[in-house]
């Protein structure tokens, strides 16, 4: 059969959406802070009322221009339509499936729970500092780790004063917990 009458995926099917974000599926409670909440909800809005009309202005134009097979604004903009369009089809479900949790709203606890700002030493006194968030909102720069992460799966649930081990492609390691702060 010709290669003409074939149609070649560009790749940029609906099916490609991936199934998860940092191992929880796309289609279960995504815990989140406020915070979280609201940066996707911003980042969304702005794909859907500054960034897409834009780029439609421009593929309405380039389309307006003719030949659109050797159009590279036509093109372009065509590939950038599809992928704000994927991006929002998945801020849309993230943000349907989330389940906001205010850590603020927490009850004085010294046990470490989801939203907690944890600061723990190593049995060398290296002392470093984690907040637990939703997998949406993982900053390795701000110490922001995911709730599903190794480390808050072995914080969760501990308190203030108690050690815990961590499993780390070295070994394990003891942390003792320093302070629990809900911020």
């Amino acid at each position: 059969m010709s290669k003409a009458f074939t149609k070649e995926s560009d790749g940029d099917d609906e099916d490609d959406l991936p199934e998860d974000v940092g191992g929880l599926p796309i289609s279960a409670k995504n815990y989140m802070t406020p915070e979280g909440f609201a940066r996707l909800r911003e980042e969304l809005n702005t794909l859907l009322r500054r960034e897409r009309p834009e780029v439609v202005k421009v593929v309405t134009w380039a389309a307006g221009n003719g030949d659109r097979s050797e159009n590279g604004d036509y093109i372009y903009g065509k590939k950038r339509l599809r992928e704000i369009d994927r991006r929002v089809r998945y801020l849309s479900k993230r943000l349907a499936n989330a389940e906001v949790v205010d850590p603020a709203r927490r009850a004085r606890t010294d046990q470490v729970y989801f939203g907690a700002t944890v600061t723990c030493a190593n049995t060398r006194d290296e002392e470093r500092t984690v907040k637990i968030v939703g997998v949406d909102e993982v900053d390795l720069a701000k110490g922001h780790v995911s709730w599903i992460s190794p480390i808050a799966k072995a914080l969760l649930r501990a308190e203030q004063g108690d050690v815990v081990k961590l499993r780390t492609p070295a070994g394990v390691e003891e942390l003792e917990i320093v302070k629990v702060e809900y911020l």
